[in-house]
């Protein structure tokens, strides 16, 4: 129960950040223009609490998977006066700014929330920015059959480039079950593999069954234990225990407990310098210790100044802009399966597990979600923000206004689309509910 309610806070609390925040965008520049705000909901459906300032109504509905701001003379079924402060009566630049302003307060969010997120700090992995050269190959697994090996380097999935971790997963994940031409150098020599992405997870996340070649890395060594009387230091890697290369981080800790009071060679590397360093471990063999904290791969420290985080956030939201981008483009052209995507069940699911890891992963979260917003609302959809762009462009296009007719029907057209989506999204997070 306290983990069910967790998720929902969670679910609240990102979706009615990112909510208000679209809906301000709209309200702000219309009161900037002198639009007459009649409403202005968080969420849709019955109003839970109103309140009245300055002619506008400001509310809780009860449905909170939306919102909207509700403006005087705002389409041609509104009873209109003609007065200047009804939103129709205003210029198709001005109409133009009003739409544009939500999903630019999402895009805005995005990049604030997570020029916070990277200002805080942090150890940050190394291989995600690194090369993909694959250190592991799990038995059984899609590489496997591929014949992908241990030290092959990917230089391309399906004709794209990929020049770190991070483009490889990326390039993998929305194609589970779906063969990819993979590009890789092995001895200096390119060969082109096919390969098909197993389903990971409820998610049915594209996986290769391959990881990168990692290292493990001190992270802090406990007061008065050998570790810290051996000289290890924050920050060595280690290389090789007893000899023995590659371990993983499992691997090191059974050795160490197994050990008893035998002494243990570690390898380590500390900047430029290689080194062993003998460690005798207290306790009896199978409880033995040496007071030592490490991680699974090397990382890097990261502590950036606000100008540095805000250019990494502008730097990484587009980045994840243009991943948004080909995700559409592959959902159209049916490279990437319809039941990838995830509804409001989902985005509750991930809401909670990113808040159990930290409010730093819950803004990260938040963040990715508050661009998907903006970049779906700006699609040419009818009843979405791009939808309306789309048509006041056509209109100055033309020179003449859209009949009120046409314009009911193309939002007809685009209500049917939205519901359709609306429909798949939920049954794809009800099935992953039921597996």
């Amino acid at each position: 129960m306290p983990d069910t309610l967790a998720t929902i806070l969670s679910f609240l609390l990102v979706l009615g950040v990112l909510i208000f925040v679209h809906e301000l965008g709209h309200f702000l520049v219309a009161r900037w223009y002198g639009v007459r705000v009649l409403t202005f909901s968080l969420g849709f459906g019955p109003k839970i609490l109103k309140v009245t300032r300055g002619g506008t109504e400001y509310c809780i509905s009860a449905v909170p998977l939306g919102g909207y701001v509700k403006m005087a003379g705002e389409t041609t079924a509104d009873e209109r006066q003609g007065a200047p402060d009804e939103f129709l009566s205003k210029s198709k630049w001005i109409r133009f700014q009003v739409y544009l302003a939500g999903p630019m307060m999402n895009i805005l969010l995005a990049i604030v929330v997570l020029t916070v997120v990277l200002t805080g700090g942090a150890d940050v992995a190394k291989y995600p920015t690194a090369p993909p050269v694959i250190g592991s190959v799990s038995a059984g697994s899609a590489a496997e059959k591929g014949g992908i090996k241990p030290g092959d380097l990917v230089l391309s999935v399906n004709g794209r480039d990929v020049k770190t971790w991070d483009d490889l997963q990326m390039a993998v994940l929305p194609k589970a079950n779906r063969q990819l031409a993979m590009v890789i150098e092995r001895d200096g020599k390119q060969s082109t593999l096919t390969v098909t992405p197993a389903a990971e997870t409820k998610y049915e996340l594209g996986t290769l069954g391959v990881g990168p070649v990692l290292r493990p890395q001190v992270i802090r060594t406990a007061s008065g234990m050998p570790a810290e009387k051996a000289g290890l230091k924050h920050g060595d890697v280690i290389v090789s225990v007893d000899g023995q290369s590659s371990l993983k981080r499992e691997e090191i800790i059974a050795h160490i407990r197994k050990a008893g009071q035998t002494p243990i060679i570690f390898k380590i590397e500390r900047g430029t310098e290689t080194f062993d360093v003998p460690i005798t471990p207290e306790g009896e063999a199978g409880k033995s210790m040496i007071g030592l904290d490490f991680s699974t791969g090397e990382f890097k420290r990261v502590d950036l100044s606000v100008p540095q985080a805000f250019r990494m956030s502008l730097a990484q939201n587009w980045e994840n802009s243009q991943a948004i981008g080909r995700g559409l483009k592959e959902l159209v052209t049916r490279e990437t399966a319809v039941k990838s995507l995830m509804g409001p069940i989902a985005i509750a699911d991930l809401s909670g597990a990113a808040a159990k890891l930290g409010w730093r992963q819950l803004l990260d979260l938040m963040a990715m979600i508050s661009l998907n917003l903006a970049l779906l609302n700006l699609m040419p959809v009818p009843v979405l923000d791009g939808g309306q762009i789309a048509i006041l462009a056509l209109e100055g296009i033309a020179r003449r206004d859209m009949s009120a007719r046409a314009k009911e029907r193309i939002a007809m057209v685009g209500a049917a689309l939205i519901l359709a989506l609306m429909v798949t999204v939920i049954y794809n997070d009800v099935a992953r509910m039921l597996r």
